[in-house]
């Protein structure tokens, strides 16, 4: 089944998406500022409705927008958040942390991996993989499933840059995942203009956009 990831900031539209055709939601706040974390209350709203029609919530934890440079405060905020949404029943996490050197942030994701572990969360690593450079990410690629990845959300290119030109690096991307391991496409992508990405990237098995369907 292909998977039409729809991201939305707040419950009220979820009912809707998911009648016109989402079949995973990722949920976060200040989608203005890239996403940021949603609070409590709107994640277990947001879950009740999901489980009663068997659809997957993804949340976000992302403790404010701009770079993905964490202090330790933040980072503490950010194992709060994830408890609290471990705790809530959340089925998967999106999150990405990187160094001053444009790194992963390996100590801080393996720390991401074993608060989840028990709890078997699929965990997405969340844009900041398109803040790495070129050949960072195709070594993010294998070291990401080896701390619990299951996927990737990338815009393939430059944020201002139209998604269909950003076929040729997802497909490099896609050709250098090991099994198993997801590219997912967002950022400009819509109902609209998937079925052009689909026939280009035969392969893609998920798609992500606030207006996927």
């Amino acid at each position: 089944m292909f998977i039409k990831e729809a991201c939305v900031e707040n419950f009220t539209d979820v009912p809707k998406l998911i009648h016109h055709g989402a079949n995973r939601i990722e949920l976060c706040d200040n989608l203005a500022a890239g996403g940021t974390t949603v609070s409590e209350g709107v994640l277990k709203a947001t879950l009740i409705y999901c489980q009663a029609v068997d659809v997957p919530v993804m949340a976000i934890i992302r403790p404010r927008g701009g770079d993905f440079f964490y202090s330790e405060t933040e980072k503490s905020i950010m194992r709060h958040d994830i408890q609290l949404a471990l705790d809530a029943g959340v089925d998967g996490l999106v999150i990405g942390a990187l160094t001053n050197e444009l790194e992963l942030d390996i100590p801080f994701l393996k720390e991401v991996q074993q608060l989840t572990a028990k709890y078997g969360t699929d965990l997405t690593f969340h844009m900041a993989f398109d803040e790495l450079q070129s050949e960072t990410q195709i070594s993010a690629l294998t070291e990401l499933p080896a701390l619990g990845f299951s996927r990737v959300l990338t815009h393939g290119g430059p944020k201002n840059q139209d998604i269909l030109d950003s076929v040729p690096r997802l497909q490099v991307l896609m050709d250098a995942a090991p099994a198993g391991f997801t590219i997912l496409p967002g950022g400009g992508l819509t109902k609209d203009n998937l079925p052009q990405l689909q026939q280009a990237l035969p392969q893609l098995s998920e798609a992500h956009g606030t207006k996927i369907v």
